[in-house]
């Protein structure tokens, strides 16, 4: 049988959602059956998680600050407070069941949030180091700059390589890492690429978007969701 895995969807102000098919086209190509799940179901997300065979963490809108204990950042964006509730009652309870979790942009933030840890609510104000550009002016389906993996990493093991080039979209990024994540990839300038779980068959949250690269080609892409789903089958 196919697993089934839930995906979380964009939450417009906690009124509309939104999802684009990338998410569903790649879950799909991989031999999973995506189910989309809303918010206003966090009482049940203990049954819902029994039934789910694995969880993608989608991109989308910012995090409220106070989850990690910061005030709103000037340039922090629209936040869906009911869509962040959802997401960490659904991510510790497949953590608790040690049920993969695919993790992306957004999904990487919350995820390091759920299991402890903090981000920057807006890399271009609260780093100083001059920084590459994280939000490219070009299709989703283009490779903008370099991540390095480490070696052995799940991650890397996934990619066949250590090196490799990924797209763009974002403004906030994971900053501390809680065990049992760890990091997992850098850009150049130093931003978390990746991080994954040491104590989880698969928990992998990653900074770029794959879902429209996995259908346009890119073999590193694809390959992080089919191994994602090979996973959620066991």
């Amino acid at each position: 049988m196919k697993p089934l895995i839930g995906i979380t969807a964009h939450v417009e102000l906690d009124s509309k959602h939104t999802l684009a098919n990338d998410y569903i086209q790649a879950v799909i190509k991989a031999g999973g059956i995506p189910v989309l799940l809303p918010i206003g179901i966090d009482a049940d997300v203990r049954q819902l998680a029994s039934r789910l065979d694995g969880l993608v963490l989608s991109g989308g809108g910012d995090i409220d600050p106070t989850l990690f204990g910061e005030e709103p950042h000037p340039n922090l964006g629209t936040i869906s407070p009911g869509r962040d509730s959802l997401e960490i009652a659904l991510i510790q309870e497949m953590l608790d069941r040690d049920k993969p979790i695919l993790a992306i942009c957004r999904g990487i933030q919350i995820l390091n949030i759920a299991a402890g840890g903090d981000m920057f609510q807006d890399i271009y104000n609260q780093i100083d180091t001059p920084l590459l550009q994280h939000s490219q002016k070009a299709s989703r389906s283009h490779l903008s700059h370099y991540v390095k993996a480490e070696p052995n990493s799940l991650l890397a093991n996934i990619a066949g390589q250590s090196e490799f080039k990924v797209n763009s979209f974002h403004h906030q990024a994971v900053r501390n890492v809680i065990h049992p994540l760890v990091i997992t990839a850098l850009a150049s300038d130093g931003v978390i690429e990746a991080i994954e779980s040491v104590h989880h068959s698969f928990v992998v949250g990653v900074q770029w978007h794959p879902e429209p690269l996995a259908l346009n080609g890119d073999h590193i892409s694809m390959q992080l969701f089919i191994k994602f789903v090979e996973a959620c089958k066991q």
